[in-house]
């Protein structure tokens, strides 16, 4: 009996052992560009909402009331409109807009999911080169801002107030999220 006893505590010490052993593991538990955003969004305090639109200019993607799909075939699309350089594509799998309806250098937002983990740091200094170097136009945004949050990026810029509050909902929305990049935008 006592061998009976001694074998079972052993094996329940093992099958702990193995479970502690799988928590330091990292498993995203966001499923898409989307959900981010729309989770980020959703929790956005209503009196600092503003009239938004998403996605690409498909029928399938585009949403006039919130965050939306960008397809990443679509590689000038995702630097003209979101200053995504169209060279690193091959890094995301999965895209997600959100901008403001009525000038995108007020605030303009892309959420990528990274094919391989290993790339966000290439990626986030491609993003920021691609987005400091841009030439604008209909106004100045004030600021940029590239936040890491599990295998995603979220990079966005425009108004510096509604930057912060976005920053500020993000990382509320999502307490794993690090801010990577903050940078001012205006000369």
């Amino acid at each position: 009996m006592k061998r009976i006893l001694a074998v079972l505590m052993a094996a329940m010490l093992m099958l702990s052992l193995v479970a502690c052993g799988g928590a330091g593991k990292t498993e995203s538990t966001i499923a898409s560009p989307l959900e981010l955003l729309n989770t980020v969004w959703a929790a956005y305090p209503e009196d600092q909402k503003f009239a938004v639109a998403g996605g690409d200019m498909t029928e399938a993607n585009m949403n006039m009331e919130g965050p939306g799909v960008y397809g990443i075939e679509d590689t000038e699309g995702l630097d003209a409109s979101l200053g995504f350089p169209a060279a690193s594509v091959a890094k995301i799998d999965g895209a997600a807009s959100l901008m403001h309806m009525m000038n995108a250098n007020t605030f303009t937002c892309g959420a990528y999911h990274l094919v391989k983990a290993e790339d966000k740091d290439a990626l986030v200094s491609e993003l920021k080169e691609n987005i400091m170097n841009r030439q604008w136009m209909c106004g100045f945004p004030d600021k940029l801002v590239i936040v890491s949050v599990e295998d995603y990026v979220v990079a966005y810029f425009g108004n510096a107030e509604i930057i912060a509050n976005f920053t500020t909902t993000l990382t509320t929305a999502y307490t794993q999220a690090t801010v990577v990049c903050e940078e001012s935008l205006v000369a």
